[in-house]
């Protein structure tokens, strides 16, 4: 898969591409300890499971991320310059990232049963040097790509859409609004607010 953004190649997750997942989430990003598995939790761990330090956390992450990946209970696209994975987007079927079905905020927008099966993109990750360069975009068009083969339905995404503070020198794990509404996606509504950022929900077909 080959993605329009001409720098880039794009690729699934998947077992053979496992080691280079793992080499993305190694860096030192910031995100060597979650191995982007916030949302595939429905909640947060109970204090008797939580881990104090970021090693034991990554190395458990790590340990259940790749559990999902053999399971085929993972999906996400890697993106490549030169061979090297620069970039990262998670995206899976509602049951397989269920963690947003526990925000109250969002229990008030919750589906009809009758509605097309529903996707969602929760996560970006990019290394500092590649950022502004079109990794984001490029992995959120090849998962959109992905999702139509697998028969699409309704996607959604929780993207920023205003910061509220500077701290965190105005990284989104979650995409930006105006990356999501060039691909046709739409504002539902305010999703979330915190010290730092506001992020919204948006929606499209596919």
């Amino acid at each position: 898969m080959t993605s329009k953004v001409e720098a880039f190649t794009t690729k699934e997750l998947s077992e053979k591409t496992w080691p280079d997942f793992e080499r993305l989430f190694s860096q030192g990003n910031g995100w060597d300890h979650c191995f982007c598995m916030h949302f595939h939790r429905p909640r947060g761990l109970p204090k008797s499971q939580r881990l104090r330090t970021r090693a034991e956390r990554g190395a458990r992450n790590r340990r259940e991320k790749r559990d999902l990946v053999e399971k085929g209970c993972a999906h996400g696209i890697l993106v490549y310059a030169d061979g090297e994975p620069v970039g990262w987007c998670q995206y899976g079927p509602a049951e397989e990232l269920p963690r947003i079905d526990n925000s109250r905020k969002y229990r008030s927008f919750a589906l009809e049963s009758t509605t097309p099966r529903l996707w969602r993109i929760t996560c970006f990750a990019v290394p500092r040097n590649y950022r502004r360069h079109g990794v984001a975009s490029a992995a959120l068009e090849a998962a959109l790509d992905a999702i139509g083969k697998r028969g699409g339905g309704l996607v959604e995404a929780y993207p920023i859409s205003q910061w509220e503070s500077h701290a965190f020198g105005n990284e989104s794990t979650h995409g930006t609004t105006s990356m999501f509404e060039k691909q046709g996606f739409k504002v539902v509504s305010p999703f979330a607010r915190t010290r730092f950022s506001s992020r919204v929900l948006m929606r499209r077909q596919v």
